[in-house]
């Protein structure tokens, strides 16, 4: 188990709360999905019951290490002010003079937001010098920040190493986070069904090896689907296909059938010439996909099929979608598997990212079980990695 802050002695303390606030904003700079302000909540309000001075860090998009007045956290800070009693103040800088003067004059009970941690080129290299900045300013660093603990920067893994154990610890979100996907994996309730999709296999090829030996069926959709399709001898158009990889998804498949679990593809397409909302849409086989076109989601029958195939689970972890959501025609097969896992009766676990923007557009995120915060920390931890920003949170005699 990761230390917990209720393991830590922060009464009347300065805090340093590594946030991930990394969160999706219109092109006039409104936030347009809370999920992850509103999930850090819990651990900055233990802070605040506890007299603690809190400092709050995050990123937000990526800047590389320039200022980008458009990447700002002031639309945090704003939200964040709504959410919280006390009202939250920004800083103009990360550990600059205007951070060190407001840290300075931080009193028992009040809230500091600093500037977005890439600013600072520092950040993603993970900086030792930087990462010193930031441990200087506070007693204490809890670490909040899931979605990207799969990350070696500065403020997530260098910065461990300026604090010793009775001063480190996992917030809230990170311990429910890591306790959930451990036990997910360790012992979930049968029969276990995996949904997996997404662009490409590179990404997930060794999360569906890791998940072979434990699932009892694989569901696969997305644009990773079509390498398994080629895999198979079937002509697939102009869909995504990566060829370095067509002998790997063999070697799943074939392994899958050694397993004896059920194996699933798309039998059929919603296929386009292009990859545009004003391109023109035909319902294929998966086996008579045009020369020229491509699939751009799963068809209506291979929504069923998945329907069906989900019918009996009683746990499902469904990360990736079914194809390419973000354009209205081709979000049909997505957004129907996401209503065909809201009202399973099962134990359903979303993946972060693209999976979690699929279920809030399709006003789902209230009747799944959880919704990691983080896409690609929560693959890692299914691939069975160890997360760089976790691995310094566990006492030592836990490694």
């Amino acid at each position: 188990m990761v230390r917990s802050v209720r393991d830590m002695d922060i009464e009347g303390k300065r805090v340093l709360v590594r946030c991930d606030f990394n969160v999706p904003l219109d092109d006039f700079l409104n936030i347009t999905d809370d999920r992850r302000i509103k999930s850090a909540v819990p651990t900055i309000k233990y802070c605040l019951d506890h007299n603690c001075e809190v400092i709050l860090a995050s990123h937000l998009g990526r800047p590389g290490g320039v200022v980008d007045p458009k990447l700002s956290l002031d639309p945090v800070q704003k939200r964040l002010s709504r959410l919280l009693v006390p009202s939250v103040e920004i800083s103009s800088d990360i550990v600059g003079p205007d951070t060190l003067e407001k840290v300075d004059n931080l009193q028992s009970g009040e809230v500091l937001l600093l500037e977005n941690l890439r600013f600072d080129k520092g950040e993603t290299k993970n900086d030792e010098v930087f990462a010193k900045k930031l441990a200087d300013l506070a007693d204490f660093y809890i670490n909040d920040a899931f979605g990207v603990c799969h990350r070696a920067h500065a403020s997530v893994e260098a910065i461990t190493k300026f604090f010793d154990e009775d001063h480190s610890a996992a917030g809230f979100l990170l311990q429910k986070e890591i306790n959930f996907s451990k036990q997910l994996l360790k012992n979930p309730s049968r029969p276990f069904t995996a949904v997996v999709g997404g662009s490409k296999v590179s990404g997930k090829l060794q999360a569906l090896k890791n998940l072979l030996p434990r699932v009892d069926k694989l569901l696969i959709g997305g644009g990773m689907a079509f390498t398994f399709l080629k895999a198979q001898g079937i002509e697939i158009g102009n869909s995504l296909v990566e060829e370095e990889l067509i002998d790997e998804a063999t070697l799943v498949m074939e392994r899958a059938r050694e397993l004896g679990v059920k194996f699933y593809l798309p039998v059929d397409v919603v296929a386009a010439q292009t990859c545009s909302q004003e391109s023109t849409m035909k319902f294929v086989t998966s086996q008579e996909i045009p020369k020229g076109w491509m699939g751009l989601d799963i068809g209506p029958a291979t929504t069923r099929l998945f329907k069906e195939a989900l019918n009996d689970a009683q746990t499902i972890l469904w990360n990736g979608p079914m194809g390419v959501f973000e354009i209205p025609k081709f979000s049909r097969g997505s957004v129907q598997i996401s209503h065909t896992i809201a009202e399973a009766h099962a134990t359903t676990v979303v993946g972060g990212g693209d999976t979690a923007d699929v279920v809030a557009r399709s006003g789902d995120a209230d009747d799944m079980a959880f919704i990691s915060t983080g896409g690609g920390a929560s693959l890692e931890l299914i691939e069975g990695k160890e997360l760089p920003g976790v691995k310094p949170l566990y006492n030592k005699d836990e490694d």
